[in-house]
């Protein structure tokens, strides 16, 4: 249950209908209150601030019917422009990112904005009657008809927000598909990740992938988007066993597929395996919620379109590189294996993790065939594997970034000719003597 609640919670986090159908809800009933509120007299009060004169009927249908046509408008550019620019992101900067403008907290709350507005002013509209109406007011020597004053008062406020609201949306759109905006997102998501997953430090632990028990089999299709790991652990310690993960997030799994196994049991009748399935949620593509991976790919891809012959953008592939940088030697100071289990417990579950040496080949080993056909990223890739390599004391992962510069001049031999080499191998050849001290 908890893992659908929470896929149920990240699908929502990132729609376009979610914040726009809850401000219209809050709105009005809002709206509702307001009138209330006006109708029994309890606004009486703004006869008494000498600078706010009270509306006429007419007066206060027309300012109503402007905001609430304005706002559903507005609207309706404002949704047309975001998805223009989420084309524009995902045809230039690749598919995958679409997740990542979905997800901005800023478009869905600007579109929400101007729904919002729309609903409490036609929820106002509709009860304001003219002087030839019977009024609904207490006080008998009111203007004749009914003018919601404070509700009003509320719609005229919540324009002026939505105006504010607009020229933040103006401003936030062309600044969020910003390369380097967009590549910060990534990468900032990507360091947080790994502090998230990997709070400790290297140990020089080494990871054991080779889960071997009773399987518990796949019976859907598609990729694992979510795990609750915690749920894992209290089904292996009710049944006073061992959970080893088979698969990880952002695998693709099918049925007859092993999803973990489990050992170290006293008996292995009668095991809770569709408890287990349950803590897996699947899905048609991959996220970025539970999935690392998935961000380091986001960064490969735009380095390699970048520096494709279509494109030829070295230097968007210069900051994608960077942060692939920063991401491994972050990964590269910390132990990377997982556990749920509380503090000074036996852990139940283990899990499949990465050992080093895949993230290398995953970030700059999955960028590198692009890299060395162009010699300023080339150059840039080897500085940025050097400053990552010199803040190990692990030797073994030194070695391992060490080899990956190796395969990328390797390759660089094989792309480039003439002074462009000459001053790769230059490069090659610092690096090589730094490393080494």
């Amino acid at each position: 249950m908890l893992t659908k609640l929470w896929h149920f919670w990240k699908t929502v986090n990132a729609s376009y209908w979610f914040y726009p159908a809850l401000f219209t809800v809050a709105a009005v009933s809002a709206a509702l209150f307001t009138i209330w509120l006006d109708r029994n007299g309890y606004a009486q009060f703004l006869n008494d601030v000498s600078w706010l004169q009270p509306a006429r009927p007419e007066g206060a249908s027309n300012m109503l019917t402007v905001i609430a046509g304005s706002m559903i408008g507005v609207a309706s550019t404002v949704f047309s422009i975001t998805i223009a620019a989420v084309a524009y992101a995902s045809g230039n900067y690749g598919p995958r990112l679409l997740t990542n403008f979905m997800e901005n907290r800023g478009n869905q709350l600007s579109l929400a904005t101007f729904i919002g507005t729309f609903a409490f002013a036609i929820t106002v509209l509709r009860v304001v009657r003219a002087e030839d109406e019977s009024s609904f007011l207490v006080d008998e020597n009111a203007l004749p008809g009914f003018v919601p004053q404070l509700s009003l008062l509320v719609a005229y406020v919540l324009a002026a927000l939505s105006v504010a609201v607009l020229v933040y949306f103006l401003n936030h759109i062309p600044a969020s598909i910003r390369i380097n905006t967009v590549l910060e997102g990534i990468g900032s998501r990507l360091l947080k990740d790994i502090e998230r997953d990997f709070p400790d430090a290297n140990d020089g632990e080494a990871n054991s992938n080779s889960p071997q028990g009773t399987p518990i089999i796949c019976d859907g299709t598609g990729y694992v988007q979510i795990i609750t790991f915690r749920e894992l652990e209290q089904l292996a310690i009710k049944e006073n066993g061992m959970l080893k993960l088979a698969v990880r997030t952002g695998d693709f799994v099918h049925p007859d597929v092993p999803l973990a196994y489990w050992a170290e049991m006293d008996a292995f009748e009668n095991t809770p395996d569709d408890a287990v399935r349950a803590c897996f949620t699947l899905g048609s593509m991959r996220t970025p919620n539970q999935d690392m991976e998935f961000l380091i790919d986001e960064l490969v891809e735009i380095a390699l379109r970048a520096l494709s012959p279509g494109i030829n953008d070295p230097f968007t592939a210069i900051t994608a590189i960077h942060w692939l940088g920063a991401a491994t030697a972050e990964l590269a100071r910390r132990k990377l294996i997982r556990t749920y289990a509380k503090e000074g417990d036996e852990p139940r579950v283990q899990l499949l993790d990465n050992d080093f040496e895949h993230y290398v080949n995953r970030g700059f080993g999955a960028v590198r065939g692009g890299v060395a056909t162009n010699r300023i990223a080339s150059q840039v890739a080897f500085d940025t594997m050097l400053d990552a390599a010199t803040t190990l004391d692990d030797e073994s992962r030194r070695a391992l970034i060490a080899r990956e510069a190796l395969q990328l001049m390797r390759q660089a031999r094989e792309e480039l000719v003439g002074p462009e080499l000459e001053e790769v191998e230059a490069r090659y050849q610092t690096f090589k003597t730094k490393i080494a001290r």
